[in-house]
């Protein structure tokens, strides 16, 4: 199960191989993985149910932290917090 505090982040490092990271939000993190989505020939079975790229997108950010475009080229991302909590 997933650590509560994640989802109340709302940035996200992406790595892609040979490219240095990024850091994006939530919505370009959405995008960004909407974009890589629309590369696949199929989906992974468990974003088969879902109606759109973007609700799959939004799967995938709320549930998995990688993605393997093609065999040896995956994709990663994971929350992150820019600014120190308040105390």
């Amino acid at each position: 199960m997933s650590d509560p505090l994640i989802r109340a982040c709302d940035n996200y490092v992406v790595i892609e191989p040979g490219k240095p990271e990024k850091f994006l939000n939530a919505q370009e993190t959405t995008s960004w993985l909407m974009h890589w989505i629309k590369q696949l020939d199929e989906l992974p079975q468990d974003l088969q149910d879902q109606p759109s790229i973007t609700t799959a997108a939004k799967r995938l950010l709320d549930t998995a932290c990688e993605l393997e475009i093609k065999p040896g080229f995956n994709l990663q991302w994971f929350a992150v917090r820019l600014d120190p909590p308040d105390r």
